[in-house]
């Protein structure tokens, strides 16, 4: 039959063959591949990347913020005041994002009516009543035109609008007014749950002392539990000026990092913080409201430069498993064997006596002639 031969070949069966080779530079091959699974397997496996642990990468994370500190600050007509907590952070109690108040513009006393447009506002430039439709905004100003055009000083004319009127004041200050803002504080609690593990861990020290969180500032070697920081030292972990960044705002990235052994005692079970700078410009306008003794509505507003500080918490925790462990050193043994299926090939395809060890390599096995005979 024509396929006889074919379908009988695939009906052979191929065992090892072991053969002694004293071959010193395959076998010093083979000894140094050897030794760079084992150093893969125990440093980089097992010492650096902990295969043997089952991991929880998504913990739960919650964040408490809150700031401390007090300035006196003001310009103009708005006058000095006291700034606190209540004025300064926005919101009043922070979560993960909070705004802290370090330099403002003030406009106080306006009331709805009509005034001459500011003639920094490009859009607001006259010189006759036909360069302002009456209804029509100014793009990027502060009212609704009246059609007139007006004289703003002695040699400015702009458009006369319907608006909070003085309109808004746009001279900022050359220092930041609320400089003492450096020495402000910012506590930080944060407590974070493995649900994998029904492990939590909170980055505050558990203390009975209702005096410690007044007076411990963070330190990542003298007190590493004191969830207090200084703002002036997260400005230059962020690697900014405080002075310059107050100036005109901007926004800092808080990253608490947790990496829990949970093989290892609890406590060693520390956040690790940074800071990094997203933006050096921030700012947003607010107002507060109130009736002039004439009965109208009034309000001062304010345009607040200041810190952004936005919190994100990452984290895993490991902790010993049979089954991550087997995979491990299950795929140990099998580069075990990688190792020596490349001296083989070695051996076979790029020594100069490689025929030689394809002889030896390679054997088939003869039954004896009479076996061999009644099977034929």
């Amino acid at each position: 039959m024509p396929c006889a031969e074919p379908c009988r070949d695939l009906l052979d069966y191929k065992t090892l063959k072991f053969s002694l080779t004293r071959n010193r530079r395959v076998g010093l091959l083979h000894r140094l591949l050897q030794l760079a699974v084992l150093g893969y397997l125990l440093g980089w496996v097992l010492l650096v990347r902990k295969g043997y642990q089952d991991t929880d990468r998504a913990p739960r994370a919650a964040v408490v913020t809150k700031l401390k500190g007090a300035a006196a600050a003001g310009t103009g007509a708005a006058g000095r005041r006291l700034w606190d907590v209540a004025d300064y952070a926005q919101p009043a109690q922070g979560g993960s994002v909070l705004f802290l108040v370090t330099n403002f513009i003030a406009t106080a006393e306006q009331a709805q009516g009509t005034c001459p447009e500011s003639p920094s506002v490009l859009d607001a430039q006259c010189k006759a009543d036909a360069d302002c439709p009456v209804g029509s905004p100014v793009a990027a100003g502060n009212g609704i035109r009246t059609g007139r055009c007006v004289m703003f000083n002695s040699s400015h004319s702009t458009c006369e609008v319907h608006a909070w009127c003085p309109v808004e004041n746009n001279t900022l200050p050359r220092k930041p007014l609320l400089a003492e803002a450096e020495n402000f504080t910012l506590f930080i609690r944060n407590t974070v749950h493995f649900t994998k593990f029904s492990f939590s861990r909170c980055n505050a020290l558990q203390t009975s002392d209702p005096s410690y969180f007044k007076s411990c500032t963070y330190h990542p070697v003298l007190s590493p539990s004191c969830p207090v920081f200084r703002v002036h030292d997260m400005v230059e972990a962020a690697g900014e000026s405080f002075g310059d960044l107050a100036l005109l705002g901007g926004s800092i990235a808080v990253r608490i990092e947790w990496d829990c052994d949970l093989d290892r005692a609890a406590a060693r079970c520390q956040p690790q913080y940074s800071f990094s700078l997203q933006d050096r410009r921030y700012n947003f306008r607010t107002a507060s409201y109130y009736w002039d003794s004439q009965r109208r509505l009034c309000r001062t507003l304010l345009k607040l430069y200041g810190l952004r500080f936005h919190i994100s918490v990452h984290g895993q925790a490991g902790k010993f498993g049979i089954i991550p462990a087997a995979v491990s050193f299950g795929a140990g043994i099998a580069f075990f064997g990688a190792a020596t299926v490349v001296c083989d090939l070695v051996l076979l395809y790029l020594d100069a006596k490689a025929d030689v060890y394809w002889q030896e390599k390679f054997e088939e096995a003869k039954p004896p002639k009479g076996k061999a005979e009644a099977a034929v």
